[in-house]
């Protein structure tokens, strides 16, 4: 009998209605908002006001802010009803300190799993800043999460902290409980592991084209939701 408590799912880079509707009835804990406007994920104000509505009582939306100052997410917040913040750029433990005096919101940071990095000694760093929740995320030298890249599990943290860990970082509904089973994370947080594909066309050497799968960035297919989930259970 497995005695560990229920890992909460956080489904994230929702752009659509009916992507909230399905991730909730499914049974997500929470739902990510991306206000980063370089992301394919991102969302307008109104995006954002009209999906919160979609969303249900006991389930958080999460706000993404990447390298945002205080009066640019109260200016979200004024309009869109965020329960917490995920500051996910490189902001400093003192920064989202500040952010979270002057927004008045509990926070997680995210931090990128970057080779060579004391993650341990990070993590703390946050957790005496006043973080909720750490998510650990795939390292990229551009990208700012969304990368569709699953780091080496290996090198979850040993140690036992104060607030919950999450993974996030190239989950699928083939791997997930692979991931719970190995690591046994607060959460798992997934994106592009759900989303649905489009047809492209490719060129190949000899000027020809080819039809390939590509994902549809902030698409969500709800069997693959559905399909996550049962791997959650599973795991």
């Amino acid at each position: 009998m497995n005695n560990m408590p229920p890992v909460r799912v956080k489904i994230c880079g929702l752009t659509r209605i009916h992507d909230v509707q399905s991730a909730v009835a499914l049974g997500a804990d929470a739902i990510g908002l991306v206000f980063y406007s370089p992301s394919p994920r991102a969302v307008s104000i109104e995006q954002a006001k009209q999906l919160v509505k979609a969303s249900a009582t006991f389930v958080q939306v999460v706000g993404l802010f990447v390298n945002a100052n205080a009066l640019d997410i109260n200016q979200v917040l004024d309009q869109v009803a965020l329960d917490i913040l995920q500051l996910h750029g490189d902001e400093t433990p003192e920064q989202c300190a500040e952010i979270a005096k002057l927004t008045k919101r509990r926070w997680i940071k995210a931090l990128a799993m970057k080779p060579d990095t004391d993650i341990n000694a990070m993590i703390q760093s946050y957790i005496d800043a006043g973080a909720s929740a750490i998510l650990l995320d795939t390292w990229h030298p551009q990208l700012k999460g969304g990368t569709g890249q699953a780091f080496d599990w290996t090198s979850w943290p040993k140690d036992t902290f104060s607030v919950p860990l999450i993974l996030a970082g190239g989950l699928t509904p083939d791997n997930v409980a692979q991931a719970i089973a190995q690591i046994q994370p607060y959460a798992v947080d997934v994106s592009g592991g759900v989303e649905a594909d489009h047809a492209v066309e490719a060129r190949n050497s000899d000027a020809t084209t080819d039809t390939a799968m590509s994902k549809q960035k902030g698409i969500k297919d709800h069997q693959l939701i559905q399909q996550f989930m049962q791997g959650v259970h599973c795991g």
